[in-house]
């Protein structure tokens, strides 16, 4: 089965898709940064998106298709507080690995290339408006 060539609104379309998948991971990241459980298991574990490639052959055209959503390797951070409804027989809780920072940069980064996808379509649409003008 043979894929319906790709034009510019389709890769634009795919990409922004891509980059609204990557700012929901991220903010759900953040909105889970500093969540513990009791256990090492049960922590949460940051979400990454993994993309691929689709290219066009017939005409040279490549965009992003979502694969999956991964979960982080990262372990999840132990930490002594006895005093936590959650705590283990130990009193350790597991915090988890989420660095906000690097989340933030994540969405800062995302949202950017969504608006850079934006211009481009909008950009394009003018240039083919201008066109159908001229005729």
């Amino acid at each position: 089965m043979s894929n319906p060539s790709l034009s510019l609104f389709d890769v634009a379309q795919r990409g922004m898709s891509a980059q609204m998948v990557r700012m929901n991971a991220a903010a759900s990241n953040l909105a889970n940064a500093g969540a513990v459980a009791g256990s090492e298991a049960e922590a949460y574990r940051p979400l990454r998106p993994v993309f691929s490639e689709q290219l066009d052959a017939s005409n040279g055209l490549a965009t992003v298709n979502v694969s999956s959503i991964a979960r982080s390797t990262a372990a999840p951070l132990r930490q002594h507080d006895p005093g936590n409804p959650n705590a283990d027989a130990n009193g350790d809780v597991w915090a988890a690995p989420v660095d906000e920072n690097a989340e933030m940069v994540e969405m800062l980064d995302s949202s950017r290339q969504y608006q850079n996808l934006v211009e481009a379509l909008s950009t394009a649409k003018e240039l083919i408006l201008d066109t159908v003008r001229m005729k």
